[in-house]
């Protein structure tokens, strides 16, 4: 797809939160938030000429490695947010972008993201082929208070649980969706936490992928007000997560 008319390296997408992303507190879900989050990145690079579209003519795409989310509030069922996004600086098969989300004129959450360029048949990285250019980069123009930090793998953890790679949990790059990682430590947490909105950030790194009918572990460590989680395959960590609790 050609570059649209209407491209500008910083772009803002108007969102109303309807009822399947909400929680029971009517809400919105942590996972749902990363979806806009993601979703609005998408629609920029599709009007930027690097859809995924755009991308598998060359049997790339972008895959996520890693997410530092902060959150001051979440928006509620019917609410309309905007959330802007613009690429922090794109090196090699490495893109850095920030996202924010405002409620009311108001920022209530930040993301920066770490994506690479993915190589479909090859599975693995590699420079994008298409020119990105026409972004113009804001490597001091930040969304969130801190960045990325050094997540120990190596942490002593509790296995909570076990479970299958199932048909649902795959994307469109045929592995198991960043989200879903999330969704399954969630999924572990008590409910108060969640429901109260007791998380003020958390960091996710991808690893390594996960397919169908993959045997995975859930493992829990707890310090204070965070907490880690990992995701194993047969002792490997393929995804790890930090959870920062208010």
């Amino acid at each position: 797809m050609a570059i649209s008319p209407n491209f500008t390296s910083i772009y803002s997408h108007n969102w109303e939160i309807n009822f399947t992303q909400c929680a029971p507190n009517a809400y919105l879900k942590y996972a749902d938030l990363c979806n806009l989050l993601q979703l609005t990145a998408a629609e920029h690079s599709i009007i930027g000429g690097l859809s995924f579209n755009d991308m598998q003519e060359h049997h790339q795409a972008w895959v996520l490695s890693r997410i530092r989310v902060e959150i001051d509030s979440l928006p509620k069922w019917q609410d309309k947010v905007t959330v802007k996004t613009w690429i922090e600086s794109m090196e090699g098969s490495r893109c850095i972008r920030n996202i924010e989300m405002h409620l009311n004129g108001i920022k209530i959450a930040g993301a920066t993201t770490y994506w690479a360029v993915f190589n479909t048949q090859l599975r693995k990285a590699e420079p994008p082929i298409l020119p990105h250019e026409h972004f113009e980069k804001y490597p001091d123009y930040k969304a969130t208070a801190e960045s990325f930090s050094r997540i120990n793998i190596l942490k002593e953890t509790e296995k909570v649980t076990e479970r299958v790679v199932v048909l649902s949990d795959l994307d469109i790059v045929n592995h198991v969706n960043n989200v879903k990682y999330l969704e399954w430590c969630l999924d572990t947490l008590d409910p108060k936490l969640i429901l109260k909105q007791q998380i003020k950030s958390f960091e996710m790194n991808f690893l390594r992928e996960l397919n169908l009918n993959d045997n995975v572990e859930i493992n829990h460590s707890k310090e204070q007000h965070q907490n880690y989680y990992s995701v194993t395959k047969s002792g490997k960590v393929c995804f790890a997560l930090i959870l920062d609790l208010k």
